[in-house]
């Protein structure tokens, strides 16, 4: 009996139909650990597993974007979905539709996730911007028909009326709302503010999740102007309360941080007013004291006394002028006379015949000094001549010596010749050329 063999690819198709035709397969309720998760732009590719197996899950981009949460590693969660074969690997594998964390909510997780983040990033310490002490244009971002801006009036109409509020109308819950507070912060920053109040009442945390959105979060902590955050009731904490420059419990609390009271500015300045008039009063009788005094002084009472002194120091003054013009005029005539005589001692004809007179002497001292020279000069040239005419070669040569050479070289010993050479004999009256026959050493003449 011949057995029939099928293909891979055959087998597998008929595996993967088993598959998803098995109705226990179609929709399965499974809880394990995420294992190689490593996030990617678009599906996600991980396991799940517990102690004792594993099994690969694939989830599409379309079932992750609504997950309210980021999957992490170690991660114990519940999933949904459906069980086949990846054909072309042999695998089977699960096809997860939806997941939340197992034992936490996916929203509380998301919250812890992005607090730990945008905390990391410091976005939670910047510096707190300080509320104004009286604001003239608030801005509040609510819902226009909740309690929350009825209760925000009505504090505000109590407080300090004189404030402009500006309701900018916000969807503070469900799809629209983020989109709804991004704008109305935009439109905000846009106008001159002094302060923002972000408020809605109570709910659950999936009713105030807008305010947990990372945009919404990051827009308020870049806002430039003061934000309270009054979302949810007292125990109720959202993320935009960690960002805002202050944050109240109730939207009446709100009122309260943004506005004083006016009815006690108006007694604070009655009371500062009557302190003015008790310090200006008291300075006015200190001034009035101290006027009088001086109205009783002595010198007010006889006022030529001022100028009796300076009058007795201006004639000393006067006549000490009087004595030093005298002394003056006394010094300036003996510099006149001294002056006079000094130019009668430089007269200018004086000193041309002074000069004159030693000039000509000069000249005559120069011309002797002249003649005298020459005649020493004349006498050194004749001593000169006859000392060269001694130390001249001719007139030696003259007694019967002449110059032997050897081309140009003066021959002045018998070691500088050689038999056969030939030599130059310079005489008194010519030249004589001869060649050595022999050399004896011995003779020298002294």
């Amino acid at each position: 009996m011949s057995e029939e063999y099928v293909t891979v690819s055959a087998l597998t198709k008929y595996i993967k139909y088993k598959f998803d035709k098995d109705p226990h397969l179609g929709r399965v309720y499974l809880t394990g650990e995420i294992s190689n998760f490593r996030l990617r732009p678009t599906h996600q590719y991980f396991s799940l597993k517990d102690e004792n197996a594993i099994i690969s899950a694939t989830m599409f981009q379309s079932a992750f974007k609504k997950i309210q949460f980021r999957p992490e590693e170690g991660m114990k969660v519940l999933v949904i979905g459906k069980v086949s074969v990846f054909e072309k690997s042999g695998q089977y594998q699960i096809n997860i539709e939806h997941m939340e964390p197992d034992g936490v909510g996916a929203l509380y997780l998301a919250y812890e996730q992005l607090k730990k983040k945008l905390e990391a990033e410091g976005l939670f310490s910047l510096p707190k911007k300080p509320i104004p002490q009286f604001p003239k244009k608030i801005a509040i971002l609510t819902s226009e028909s909740g309690a929350v801006i009825q209760d925000i009036q009505t504090t505000v109409a109590r407080r300090f009326p004189i404030v402009q509020l500006v309701l900018y109308p916000t969807v503070v819950q469900g799809v629209h709302a983020v989109n709804s507070i991004l704008k109305n912060l935009d439109l905000v920053e846009k106008e001159d503010y002094d302060v923002v109040i972000i408020g809605r009442g109570g709910g659950s945390i999936e009713d105030l999740w807008a305010f947990n959105e990372e945009p919404v979060v990051r827009r308020v902590a870049e806002l430039s102007i003061p934000v309270i955050s009054s979302v949810g009731h007292e125990t109720d904490t959202t993320l935009i309360d960690f960002v805002s420059d202050m944050r109240a419990a109730t939207p009446t609390a709100a009122a309260e941080i943004a506005t004083p009271v006016l009815m006690e500015i108006h007694q604070q300045l009655r009371n500062l007013q009557t302190r003015l008039e008790q310090a200006l009063s008291r300075q006015l009788q200190i001034k009035r004291e101290r006027m009088q005094a001086l109205a009783n002084a002595s010198i007010f009472q006889n006022p030529e006394r001022i100028y009796q002194v300076y009058q007795q120091r201006v004639d000393q003054l006067e006549m000490r002028l009087q004595q030093m013009m005298q002394q003056s005029v006394q010094h300036k005539r003996q510099q006149l006379v001294k002056n006079q005589h000094r130019l009668e001692l430089g007269s200018p004809s004086r000193r041309v015949q002074t000069e004159k007179q030693a000039l000509q002497y000069l000249a005559k001292r120069l011309e002797q000094a002249q003649g005298q020279l020459m005649k020493d000069k004349k006498q050194q040239f004749q001593r000169a001549i006859q000392q060269l005419d001694l130390l001249s070669p001719l007139k030696i040569m003259n007694r019967g010596y002449g110059i032997l050479q050897q081309e140009e070289t003066i021959i002045k010993s018998v070691d500088q010749l050689e038999v056969n050479q030939e030599l130059t004999i310079q005489l008194v009256d010519g030249t004589v050329r001869s060649k050595v026959t022999s050399v004896e050493k011995g003779n020298q003449l002294w």
